[in-house]
């Protein structure tokens, strides 16, 4: 064997010529088949794709389709109350059991007081639909307990910036950067912009007090789309499909029957008027027309009969996009915090 190595190498050697090996991928290849498919491919950065425009798009169109789909609403609500269920609770293993029994009981307390299970459910529902969610760390007076420690919840069109200049570096919108491209500032507004009271007022808040929480899909991104931007133009689909399966068995119940002949146009068969109607009674025998027949009309296509295997087909392409948050941890994004996993699920 190594004789036979040496050989060959050897003649190679000999004959002093190197092979170039060409190669290619299919997906590299532009044809006329799939240049329409891929004109929409782009190299921008994941901050670039991910501008305020298209997040503003994404997000209106994810929060319309959730809010008049079931499909849609459905799997949200089942994806937030699967990936929080109760809530977080506190677990203390120190040696004092006593300690460790009234710290957890007082941080059950806190959290009840605060109403942490609902607001992390819809921070996890804010995910999905919007891309991101904010939690502004505050101190709330009222709650009455030792610790007054409280989550304020912001939507992500209050993140922004309105001055950014276009190309600043360190900062996209609603967000800048320390030297080491930790997140050291968010831009908050102290309106709503689509409230009625609205005012351009953004207030500077160090990145300590916030709680950024989203999906980062790519390096370097720093703004999230919401989760069921894939799924978008599927349920879309979803929903007319059902609605034309309904229109059709409608059309198809709409009329009791109809009435055709085989005979051919010169044919003998006794006149009928075209398009005329014939009142129908229950349990009653009808005489037809000499030549002529009567037939019920059928849903043929979209078959109902294909609903429900459509309907599985699609929802189990939709939640691709959404795998469930069984390990996932919920952090805020800043260096050397602990991150709190989540206990008991629903």
């Amino acid at each position: 064997m190594l004789n036979w190595l040496r050989r060959l190498t050897g003649r190679k050697a000999a004959a002093g010529t190197a092979r170039r090996v060409r190669a290619r991928y299919d997906a590299a290849l532009t044809t006329d088949e799939n240049r329409r498919h891929w004109a929409n491919a782009d190299a921008l950065s994941a901050d670039a794709s991910n501008s305020p425009e298209v997040r503003r798009t994404l997000r209106n169109r994810a929060r319309y389709e959730v809010a008049n789909n079931s499909y849609a609403k459905g799997i949200i609500l089942t994806l937030a109350n699967d990936s929080i269920g109760t809530g977080p609770r506190l677990q203390m293993l120190t040696t004092d059991v006593d300690v460790n029994r009234v710290l957890e009981r007082e941080f059950g307390k806190w959290a009840q007081a605060i109403n942490l299970a609902e607001k992390l459910r819809t921070m996890r529902v804010a995910r999905a639909t919007d891309g991101e969610a904010f939690a502004l760390l505050t101190s709330n007076e009222k709650l009455g307990t030792p610790v007054t420690l409280d989550l304020r919840l912001v939507e992500a069109e209050q993140v922004t910036t309105p001055s950014l200049q276009f190309g600043k570096p360190g900062a996209v919108d609603g967000m800048e950067f320390d030297s080491f491209g930790n997140p050291a500032l968010f831009h908050i507004l102290r309106y709503h912009p689509g409230d009625t009271v609205f005012e351009a007022t953004c207030d500077a808040l160090p990145a300590s007090a916030v709680i950024h929480y989203f999906r980062c899909d790519r390096p370097g991104q720093h703004r999230g789309v919401p989760d069921i931007t894939p799924a978008l133009p599927l349920f879309a689909q979803l929903r007319r499909f059902t609605l034309a399966v309904i229109a059709a068995a409608e059309t198809a119940a709409d009329f009791a029957g109809i009435l055709y002949t085989d005979a051919p146009a010169n044919g003998e068969a006794e006149s009928v008027e075209p398009m005329d109607t014939i009142e129908l009674e229950r349990r009653a025998l009808l005489t037809m027309p000499g030549g002529w027949k009567m037939s019920q009309m059928t849903a043929e296509q979209p078959g109902t009969n294909n609903l429900r295997r459509f309907q599985i087909a699609f929802s189990s392409r939709i939640v691709l996009a959404l795998p469930p948050d069984a390990d996932e941890r919920f952090a805020a994004n800043r260096p050397g915090r602990t991150p709190i996993s989540f206990g008991d699920r629903e």
